[in-house]
């Protein structure tokens, strides 16, 4: 019965609390995006970047989200919220206390009254009280704070889930990042290798007078420009790698590698409408949650207004005699009850309110925006995954070409049809080919893992169990 009544009594006590109760905005979403692929599967839920068949990109992202240092500080964040809440919700509970104090002191001999003759100025003073103290709620300030350090626990969590989507989402971009530029070096240092068997044979040929120094110079060139691509790549890796490194919570140093950057396999896209993104994105949830703390705060701000009820109540024990500090002679107590409420602040609390209201304005901008945002990303993301692996099959079929172009163009050359001039466009042309299939290829798969960065989606909740928690539980 007791349980019952005080159950009653704190609904009833919620109900009184003032300030607008938090309504979701209505969104305006489309029902499509601009490009849907056409074999796309639901996999938003699954651990996509396994599909890219490499278990060096595997265990990276697992160091990463074990170890990342990123990571470890938004977990400790929302540990902070969640202390702040707890601070919060202790108003609703009275405040036990105690004190205990023993003093000595010296009494003037001289004093009004005077000292009688005799009478020993030296006495020691026991006292010892327990105290309790409690301020009702009854215009829902307390409750206000509450779902406003609430929310931001929870928006606390979804900037965590953020910092995961970021980190997988780097650490599989550098890593693709990194393979192309190794891809790169490969086809730079192979072309520099053939330019100077080009450059040896030619130097015969110019010794013995069959080619001009024209045509030497011409393959000269070609070597020294393979050449000059090198040094740049090799300092583009060592960057990655020590990207790479920070991003998996170690000293820069040499990353590991697995599949070459063709053998990487492209994830499936994963197909949804647009409306469910609003549950996957964290950062959406966390704008949300915000907007949630802002309206709560208008409330806090105008409770305010209202009068405020307290009690405060002391037993205890005081005596000048250790022996007779706990005796029903030495016992002391109080009760008292306070109303206090404000008559004239002169704009301090009409200011407060008007700053809440205008906070909860600028987070609804915010939760608009950050949606809006979303959406561009993700139909950028989808854009730029179809449209790079059209860049990409076209810049295959360009290569075939421009191969073909430099073996006929060598072949006229050794036959006396035309100049190396020939040769050196063709060559020149199918090299660059080559860097730019390279880099377009690591561009299509950065464009997929954009489609997930964009999309939000379970992967998220999977990868943030893997990474370090909050030592505190936001549900107490």
């Amino acid at each position: 019965m007791k349980r019952a009544w005080i159950v009653g009594a704190a609904v009833l006590l919620a109900g009184c609390a003032v300030g607008p109760d938090y309504k979701k905005p209505d969104v305006e979403v489309p029902t499509a995006w601009r490009m849907n692929a056409a074999t796309a599967g639901d996999v938003a839920n699954t651990a996509w970047w396994q599909q890219f068949g490499d278990p060096v990109l595997d265990e990276l992202i697992d160091t990463a989200l074990r170890d990342n240092r990123d990571v470890r500080i938004a977990a400790a964040r929302v540990d902070q919220f969640i202390g702040a809440l707890q601070s919060t919700r202790s108003q609703f509970y009275p405040q036990l206390g105690y004190g205990v104090d023993v003093a000595r002191s010296r009494t003037s001999r001289v004093g009004q009254p005077p000292l009688p003759p005799g009478a020993d100025p030296y006495f020691t003073l026991y006292q010892g009280a327990l105290s309790a103290s409690w301020q009702a709620d009854l215009f829902g300030r307390v409750q206000r704070l509450s779902e406003a350090a609430q929310a931001q626990v929870y928006a606390s969590e979804q900037a965590r889930n953020g910092v995961v989507l970021s980190l997988v989402a780097s650490v599989a971009t550098t890593y693709i990042t990194l393979r192309s530029f190794d891809q790169q070096l490969l086809i730079a240092r192979s072309t520099s290798d053939n330019f100077a068997e080009s450059v040896r044979i030619f130097q015969r040929r110019y010794d013995a007078g069959a080619v001009s120094m024209l045509e030497l110079s011409q393959v000269k060139s070609q070597f020294e420009q393979a050449q000059a691509a090198i040094p740049l790549i090799e300092q583009q890796i060592a960057a990655q790698e020590n990207l790479l490194s920070v991003l998996v919570g170690r000293n820069s140093g040499p990353i590991v590698r697995g599949r070459s950057l063709f053998e990487l396999k492209a994830p499936a896209i994963p197909s949804d409408l647009p409306s469910s993104l609003l549950l996957r994105r964290p950062d959406i949830l966390e704008v949300e949650q915000q907007l949630v703390a802002a309206n709560a705060s208008i409330g806090a701000a105008k409770a305010l207004y209202f009068p405020t009820i307290s009690l405060t109540g002391l037993i205890g024990s005081i005596s000048t005699a250790f022996g007779d500090w706990l005796s029903g002679p030495a016992t002391a107590w109080a009760l008292a009850a306070g109303v206090t409420g404000p008559i004239f602040t002169g704009g301090s609390i009409a200011g407060q309110v008007a700053g809440a209201e205008a906070g909860e304005r600028a987070a609804l901008a915010a939760y608009q925006q950050t949606i809006l945002q979303a959406m561009r990303e993700t139909n950028d993301a989808l854009t730029g995954s179809e449209k790079r692996r059209l860049e990409a099959a076209a810049q295959s079929r360009r290569i075939e070409a421009l191969d073909k172009f430099a073996r006929i163009s060598r072949l006229r050359f050794d036959q006396g049809v035309s100049s190396y001039l020939e040769v050196l466009i063709a060559d020149t042309e199918l090299f660059s080919a080559q860097l730019a299939l390279a880099q377009t290829t690591a561009q299509y798969h950065a464009q997929l893992v954009s489609v997930y960065r964009a999309m939000g989606g379970g992967w998220v909740d999977i990868a943030a169990k893997r990474a370090p928690q909050p030592l505190a539980n936001a549900s107490k």
